[in-house]
């Protein structure tokens, strides 16, 4: 179905064309049939185009919130988090295991905000994916006042969510909500990644996602909630630890792809993170929740199933652990 317009709009133009160049009476018509393809092709573009990116939006009036020193925590959290696949159960259960606290989420299959905000008649995937001990409805979780750290992220394509899916509304609406259940609530706004075979390339764009696009949901919830949303700079780690990767090796580590998944086929998965891509995201989670090095910790961890995952080497374990340290505890929008 998603080709079946731009097919029908080549199909017609391509008619017109045809039956131009078939034409054998006075030269009008056939000139009209060539406008009329022309036309054709012309309004098929600027009905597909895709919309522009809302304005841009500079976060003048909340970043002098990051300013004020960030609270950290001196016990285990309890935290609640919102998103979808690159999310997963596996990475919050790596998570809750490096730092020893409780957690509960909603996912869904590439859920936005926005779906989730209306519910889980609006959340693909909605059943399976929350078939855990581990879920808990997110409006309810909320309003409970049992969480000290509320972690949301948004879906993938980030550019379609936010010319589509109203994303910086919802954010500042889910941390308006966050802080009416649980005054004292800390916030976080995870950065996740794009696929590997999207365009354009895969580690050239990163930083500009985070300034063009992360930081628009970043300053809406910061404004709506009344204090900083920090930011977990997952994508802006991956982008660290690739570089050195592709560089010079990190150990058995070499390339991008070997952070992500494979189907059951052996074929890369371009988006979802495998066994070693979550453990990276849960060592950049615990270092921004904790404020604290993640230097030292364990690598050998289970998935959320019970199963073993697979091990970084000790070598490879502790390069990640450096990076993400050196990538979080630089970055400003962090609070550390």
């Amino acid at each position: 179905m998603r080709y079946l317009v731009p097919i029908l709009i080549v199909l017609a133009a391509g008619l017109s064309f045809w039956l131009a160049l078939r034409w054998r009476g006075a030269a009008l018509p056939r000139l009209g049939l060539g406008v009329l393809g022309l036309a054709i092709l012309a309004g098929g573009y600027w009905q597909l185009r895709p919309d522009p990116l809302p304005p841009q939006d500079d976060g003048a009036d909340v970043r002098a919130l990051y300013g004020q020193s960030r609270l950290l925590p001196d016990r285990p959290l309890r935290v609640y988090q919102l998103g979808h696949s690159l999310v997963g159960r596996d990475m919050p259960a790596m998570l809750a295991q490096l730092a020893g606290h409780d957690y509960a989420l909603e996912l869904g299959w590439g859920a936005s905000l926005r779906d989730h905000f209306q519910g889980p008649q609006a959340i693909a995937g909605f059943a399976q994916e929350n078939d855990t001990p581990f879920y808990r409805d997110a409006h309810e979780a909320l309003a409970s006042g049992q969480y000290d750290a509320f972690v949301m992220t948004e879906m993938v394509r980030l550019s379609d969510a936010l010319r589509y899916m109203e994303s910086t509304d919802y954010a500042g609406k889910w941390a308006a909500e966050a802080v009416r259940g649980t005054p004292q609530i800390q916030l976080f706004l995870y950065e996740s990644w794009h696929g590997l075979d999207d365009q354009p390339d895969w580690l050239a764009r990163i930083p500009g996602d985070l300034d063009r696009m992360w930081s628009q949901l970043l300053w809406s919830a910061a404004r709506a909630a009344d204090r900083p949303v920090w930011l977990i700079p997952v994508g802006q780690v991956m982008a660290a630890v690739v570089t050195e990767a592709e560089a010079k090796g990190i150990a058995e580590l070499t390339g991008r792809e070997q952070l992500f998944a494979r189907q059951p086929d052996g074929q890369l998965d371009p988006i979802h993170p495998g066994d070693l891509g979550n453990y990276l995201s849960a060592l950049v989670h615990y270092a921004v929740l904790y404020g604290k090095s993640p230097v030292g910790l364990p690598a050998e961890l289970l998935r959320a199933d019970g199963s073993a995952a697979v091990a970084p080497s000790p070598a490879l374990a502790r390069r990640l652990q450096e990076i993400t340290w050196q990538v979080v505890s630089s970055q400003p929008l962090t609070g550390l």
